[in-house]
């Protein structure tokens, strides 16, 4: 892998990890509600739970590479198929997503007034189990809580085994590759995990101001299009 393609993966992914989502939204309000060292542990729940599903399209992938590499041409057009899906969708849907910008606000409103039943309704809808988490005080529970928030999301594993193939070469050792990509990945998704949980408010307000998450998005899609094409083009000279 060359350094080029590394910096291309580390700034495509350092951008899609700076989109609002449940994993964020949730270290937002552990952060904004209980404090940096309460969140600690989720923010591990989180990167375990993410890990898992990385391992396991890897895992997956490199099977393919060796024993049916037909086959992992397939997950490439498939890929590009659904990159460019993604791509389409998202940029389609920016000027929708303000459920963020929304949620935080609540978030906000529920920390200024004490209103329990406020931050209990907007937390059942991040945990997998519908427990609110105003009652977890444990670290096992936290790491639990940020780990089932994580795995809830099945099209994670879609999305790696999608995204990691075109800067994969391989016709090199795979896994040093692999680990490579991980630490890429994690270091890109962990920073944003602590800018959102110290950010607070301050963050909630900036993306929620004038079109700024609007266009983060659209950017989003764009960098999914270009990489579903870039597989498309990569398919088509392998062929």
């Amino acid at each position: 892998m060359s350094g080029s393609t590394f910096l291309l993966f580390f700034f495509s992914t350092f951008l899609l990890s700076a989109t609002p989502g449940p994993n964020m939204l949730l270290a937002f309000q552990y952060g904004l509600n209980h404090g940096v060292r309460q969140t600690f542990w989720v923010l591990l729940g989180l990167s375990f739970g993410l890990l898992i599903l990385l391992v396991s399209a890897l895992l997956g992938i490199d099977i393919i590479s060796r024993q049916m590499p037909w086959l992992l041409t397939m997950l490439k057009v498939v890929g590009a198929l659904y990159l460019l899906y993604l791509g389409i969708q998202t940029w389609r849907n920016a000027g929708d997503n303000d459920s963020f910008a929304v949620d935080a606000a609540i978030i906000d409103s529920d920390a200024t007034n004490s209103d329990t039943n406020t931050i209990n309704t907007v937390t059942r809808k991040l945990s997998p189990r519908n427990k609110p988490p105003s009652m977890i005080k444990t670290p096992w529970q936290r790491f639990r809580q940020g780990m089932w928030v994580s795995l809830s999301n099945p099209k994670a594993i879609l999305f790696f085994a999608a995204f990691f193939p075109k800067f994969i070469n391989f016709n090199a050792v795979l896994w040093p590759q692999y680990v490579i990509l991980t630490l890429g990945f994690f270091t890109s998704e962990i920073t944003w995990q602590i800018i959102y949980t110290l950010g607070g408010t301050k963050l909630a307000g900036w993306l929620g101001s004038g079109s700024r998450l609007l266009w983060l998005n659209r950017l989003c899609g764009l960098i999914f299009m270009l990489i579903a094409l870039a597989l498309a083009w990569e398919v088509m000279l392998q062929s």
